[in-house]
């Protein structure tokens, strides 16, 4: 009876990690994802019947393929022992939930619509994006924190100052806030903002250049390189993991060796020229 357990879960195992499996998952996905959008055309009402089984179908699917992945544990507990594996099982329990004349139903096209999600999970390139993004938030809340500090200071420094160019924008705080939200997007700031002001004010253009010059510049490409430091720290940590960055650590290894080398000769040469001096 063991062996014909352990014989079913190394087949399913195998279908796990087949390579034509999970491209048709991901194929399911994109399908499943068509049939979302399907329905917001008034159109489909015509092939409503169609749908709705074409739903229940991929449904079905996706609860099919959440079993083989629970099987081909050797623990059932180690397959929730992945945050990914916790996800998917949400999703695809949660998509159980008929769609019919209920009150429900609002909450179950919306959970529905989650399972686009699913293409994180499947595609690894996606999770490691994903994964640096999560974990970049907290050095970019930094960023954002200056951020706002800046936009505050120049918020308020626009309001004493522009006033009375136009209440509208500048009137309060908040409103210039949101006025340097809209110069700091570059959407249409020059001809609504920029130059109404500088016909009362002609050295206001130093404001906003100053400003435009911190946000738009300095503070997007910290956010940018937070992200791409994440981005490359995860992408190294995958390769580890998965076995494909074995051969480029070892010559990491081996360069960083290297190089130790070369200070070290470098220091006891200095030590001998320094020994020799002294006598």
């Amino acid at each position: 009876m063991n062996q014909t357990a352990s014989r079913w879960r190394d087949q399913l195992e195998a279908l796990r990690a087949n390579k034509l499996f999970e491209s048709v998952v991901i194929g399911i996905i994109l399908f499943s994802a068509l049939l979302i959008g399907a329905k917001t055309y008034e159109e489909s009402s015509r092939f409503e019947q169609i749908i709705y089984w074409l739903d229940w179908g991929v449904t079905l699917f996706f609860l099919v393929e959440i079993i083989i992945r629970l099987a081909a544990e050797k623990h059932f507990i180690n397959f929730f022992r992945k945050g990914w594996n916790i996800f998917d099982f949400l999703i695809v329990t949660a998509s159980l939930m008929p769609i019919d004349d209920s009150e429900m139903v609002l909450l179950a096209r919306l959970l529905r619509v989650f399972r686009v999600l699913r293409l994180v999970s499947m595609i690894p390139e996606l999770r490691i994006l994903l994964s640096a993004l999560v974990k970049s938030l907290p050095r970019m809340g930094y960023v954002a924190l200056l951020m706002f500090i800046i936009f505050y200071i120049y918020g308020a420094v626009g309001s004493f100052l522009f006033h009375d160019v136009d209440e509208k924008l500048w009137g309060n705080i908040a409103l210039a806030m949101l006025t340097l939200f809209q110069v700091a997007t570059f959407e249409s700031w020059a001809t609504a903002v920029l130059y109404p002001t500088m016909e009362h004010y002609p050295y206001s253009w130093i404001y906003f250049i100053s400003f435009i010059f911190l946000t738009a510049f300095v503070f997007l490409n910290m956010m940018i390189g937070i992200v791409l430091d994440v981005m490359q720290k995860e992408s190294a940590l995958h390769e580890i993991e998965s076995g494909e960055g074995e051969a480029a650590e070892i010559h990491w290894m081996r360069e960083n060796m290297e190089q130790m080398r070369s200070q070290m000769d470098r220091i006891e040469a200095k030590l001998d020229r320094q020994s020799q001096a002294e006598r």
